[in-house]
């Protein structure tokens, strides 16, 4: 095939390009952000200098390799350049002057980092590579794909990348040597561009999963699968939220992907204020529009079961007569009565089939409508964290509208209202929102002045989150000891590092 077709086919997506000679030889490689404009502009009839000229003037037959990123094309122009060392490519011939990644595979567990010292310490180095911008840019997406380790010195405690989901934490012993190994011979395979020797290895291990009966582990590998094969065919791989849904549909053995899902919680004390709360979650993520809340008009005393028969019937009654979309899945907190009571109301309602669960707590047992044994996932399972994170917002919903109800009726008497409800009367509005998102926060784990920010919607406002929480008068009741800096160390706080330290201790963290 001659040039002029090649070019009319080459996608515009990012990635690396090879321009061979006459005899196949590799005369130049080199990345790109949109490959079709890059290898088109050398072909275009205007003054080129003269090296370039005498490049154009060789080219016999050009190959390419799509990927989902130019960082990622910049680690596979790299390592190209080192195994075909073309005539045309100069600029990295000197590997003092870039960075590498390095690959410590003599360490138990092994680190991925950016050096720009090349030793003979027997680990492994990729590079050198000329842009660092977009390095650090492709070691964030290998983190996130392989989840190595980049702490210096193990810790004794998960530090924040592990409470992130961006590490393995091996750390706590949560996985093996062993694994911990396979985990980074895939990022070695990754970093060398050995795709079928990857694909095959993974393969292989899904299989065997599969035949051993262990689901949710050859639906993970099932998913790194597609995520791998998307980056290198020139596709972004599915957020890992998709692949959470999509495994939640394999689990529970869905016929459509529940993309949409409906939570509902019951809260009361001692049958007073009952109340009822419904999360929507689209994608894994909450859509805060959709929530809403009931006020139990019909119920008198203690019945969590007449509660949310009224709930699911004011919910989809209403639904079906304005004519609006039903959800693909509902979730009710309860055990097998809850499931059952929603079930049996959906069927008085009239047509209403959509695919009910119930998730009980303590054991986490999950119930699935028409099935009698409950259902028992790992607690690493995603598929289970996904339902226990809808679950819990619902939750917590819940009880922030049962809160106000009892507040409002407090707030009649003020004379006679606690100090702390009084107190947080007087707050500002961004500052109710800071407690809101902070007190979500779950025990034995942190999380960022910035995840505290994107949490009530303001993602720049992290200085005001940290200036209102040390100024926080609720230390003991609003667990503001649970925000730290990003890079993990402790932050301001009105009562002192050490007293915040304590704290943190107190639940298992240690922390700065």
């Amino acid at each position: 095939m001659d040039i002029e077709k090649r070019l009319k086919k080459i996608p515009t997506s990012p990635g690396v390009y090879l321009f061979l000679g006459k005899n196949k030889e590799v005369l130049y490689i080199g990345k790109a952000s949109n490959l079709k404009k890059r290898i088109n502009s050398y072909f275009q009839k205007k003054y080129r200098p003269p090296r370039t000229e005498s490049l154009v003037s060789r080219i016999r037959d050009l190959d390419y390799i799509p990927t989902s990123s130019t960082a990622e094309a910049l680690i596979y122009e790299a390592n190209l350049i080192k195994q075909k060392k073309p005539k045309y490519n100069v600029e990295l011939k000197d590997d003092k002057s870039y960075p590498f990644l390095k690959l410590t595979i003599t360490e138990k567990f092994p680190r991925l980092f950016i050096t720009r010292q090349r030793k003979k310490d027997r680990s492994l180095y990729y590079g050198p590579y000329t842009n660092v911008k977009l390095l650090k840019k492709a070691l964030s997406v290998i983190r996130s794909t392989f989840l190595l380790r980049s702490c210096k010195r193990m810790p004794k405690k998960p530090c924040l990348k592990a409470h992130i989901k961006q590490c393995v934490s091996p750390c706590n012993g949560s996985i093996t040597e062993e694994k911990y190994k396979k985990i980074a011979d895939d990022a070695r395979l990754f970093l060398e561009g050995r795709k079928k020797d990857l694909l095959k290895r993974l393969s292989d291990r899904m299989k065997k999963a599969s035949k051993n009966l262990d689901y949710e582990k050859a639906i993970a590998l099932r998913d790194e699968i597609e995520a791998l094969s998307a980056m290198w065919k020139g596709r972004r791989p599915p957020p890992p939220l998709n692949r959470e849904i999509s495994r939640l549909k394999d689990v529970l053995g869905l016929r459509v992907l529940p993309a949409r899902i409906e939570a509902f919680d019951i809260s009361d004390i001692s049958g007073k204020e009952a109340v009822g709360s419904m999360v929507s979650f689209f994608s894994g993520r909450p859509q805060k529009d959709e929530y809403r809340r009931f006020r139990i008009k019909n119920v008198t005393g203690i019945d969590d079961y007449a509660c949310l028969r009224e709930v699911i019937r004011r919910r989809y009654a209403r639904l079906l007569k304005e004519e609006a979309r039903l959800p693909d899945l509902i979730l009710i907190d309860g055990g097998r009565g809850h499931l059952n009571v929603a079930r049996d109301e959906l069927d008085k309602i009239g047509p209403v089939k959509i695919p009910v669960i119930s998730i009980a707590k303590e054991k986490e047992y999950i119930y699935v409508d028409g099935k009698k044994p409950p259902l028992v996932l790992p607690r690493s399972s995603p598929a289970l964290k996904l339902i226990m994170r809808i679950r819990d917002e619902a939750h917590r919903f819940a009880i922030s509208y049962h809160k106000l109800l009892r507040s409002k009726s407090l707030f009649n008497d003020k004379k006679h209202a606690p100090p702390t409800v009084r107190a947080w009367a007087g707050l500002t509005p961004f500052q109710r929102r800071v407690y809101r998102a902070v007190s979500s926060i779950p025990p034995g784990e942190v999380r960022s002045y910035k995840w505290v920010a994107e949490k009530i919607g303001a993602p720049r406002a992290y200085r005001a989150v940290g200036h209102a929480l040390k100024k926080n008068p609720y230390v003991g009741i609003i667990p503001c000891h649970r925000v730290i800096k990003s890079n993990g160390s402790l932050g301001g706080f009105s009562k002192g590092k050490s007293r915040k330290r304590g704290l943190l201790k107190r639940e298992g963290l240690d922390v700065g």
